[in-house]
């Protein structure tokens, strides 16, 4: 996740951990204080480390960290604040001088910090990087437990678990769901998946970087759950781009704007429907969607209105066309009386290019 990235989405918390299913529990509390007494704008960029309930180390494995990024970095260093032993990899040297001036032994080559670890995670641009880092090392993975953090896409994730088992090692998958300032602190959480007693042989690691939320033996749900989420931070960036080029193709500044529009895209969760996210999703899950105020009718003309304003303003017309398709599908096909939610019926049947529905 990008530095200055998803931040946000630690703004509503999810009160416990996920069970081996994906039913989880919100808090929708409006502003959620830190033990430290900071609000959530402030924990999003915070000057103090809030740390994690102390943890008791249950068992005593080694831990390789391959990859330094700023978000390798962050885990190393949480890891060592706890007291864990941990060699690190990176492919530029040069990365690893803080953490090695920290307590961190730095390993020469890949293969040599396989051997190091019990326990290897992997904090990567993307999968085919651990291919390619691991690909000399494999000999060294048998009986080593894998746990890449990397960003990709599910069955990319589940083609590596049968990679990670064919060299006979154990293979967790997960999406670290804060920023790398927020790792190791009482926000951070990050959703993890693959086999449910190789997660519990190692829980005790994984939260030192943010509480660990397993979703199941399918290692492709973490990443899964992951990407949902950036689906909703990525969109909701775009959103705010195009509405801030709306408003200056009239004069008005970014600065007015983002003043203005950034405490209304904080209240949306209250605009969603009435009764929170377990009822609203419930009615979804049951393919309900009752509404009369909110209909597919009203909030597509409005779609409408935007695409019209995009055009006269002669900016780009893409994200708002996209999201008016969504209702004008809904219309089409009979939900105009329902609520907004009925567009999740077109999305999940997509019509192929060109074939109206």
């Amino acid at each position: 996740m990008s530095e200055n990235g998803c931040a946000a989405l630690a703004e509503r918390r999810y009160a416990q951990s996920a069970p081996t299913h994906l039913t989880v529990k919100w808090v929708p509390d409006e502003i959620v204080r830190s033990s430290a007494g900071a609000t959530d704008a402030e924990a999003f960029f915070p000057t103090a480390h809030h740390s994690l309930p102390e943890k008791t180390m249950t068992a005593s494995q080694t831990i390789t960290l391959i990859g330094l990024g700023p978000m390798g970095q962050a885990m190393t260093s949480a890891l060592l604040s706890d007291g864990r032993s941990v060699t690190v990899w990176n492919r530029t040297a040069a990365r690893a001088d803080q953490v090695v001036a920290a307590g961190a032994t730095l390993a020469d080559t890949p293969a040599e910090a396989v051997a190091a670890g019990d326990v290897i995670i992997l904090s990567l641009t993307d999968y085919q990087a651990m291919y390619d880092i691991l690909g000399d090392a494999t000999a060294g993975l048998a009986g080593k437990t894998l746990v890449n953090l990397s960003s990709d896409s599910p069955e990319r994730t589940r083609e590596a678990a049968r990679w990670a088992t064919d060299h006979g090692a154990n293979f967790v998958t997960g999406g670290v769901m804060v920023p790398a300032p927020m790792v190791g602190t009482d926000l951070a959480y990050i959703y993890f998946s693959g086999p449910g007693e190789t997660f519990e042989a190692i829980r005790d690691v994984l939260e030192v970087l943010g509480r660990a939320r397993y979703l199941g033996s399918d290692p492709g749900l973490a990443q899964l759950m992951y990407q949902a989420h950036l689906d909703i931070f990525l969109g909701t960036l775009s959103s705010l781009m195009h509405a801030t080029a709306l408003v200056g193709s009239a004069g008005i500044s970014a600065r007015d704007f983002l003043v203005d529009a950034l405490p209304f895209v904080g209240a949306i969760p209250a605009m969603v429907g009435d009764g929170g996210p377990e009822e609203v999703g419930a009615l979804i899950d049951a393919d309900l969607h009752p509404g009369h105020l909110s209909t597919a009718t009203m909030m597509g003309a409005t779609a409408d209105h935007i695409v019209q304003a995009s055009e006269a303003a002669g900016i780009d017309t893409g994200y708002p066309a996209a999201v008016a398709r969504h209702y004008a599908r809904a219309i089409a096909d009979g939900h105009g009386s329902a609520n907004w939610t009925a567009i999740i019926e077109g999305i999940r049947d997509p019509q192929p290019e060109g074939v109206p529905a």
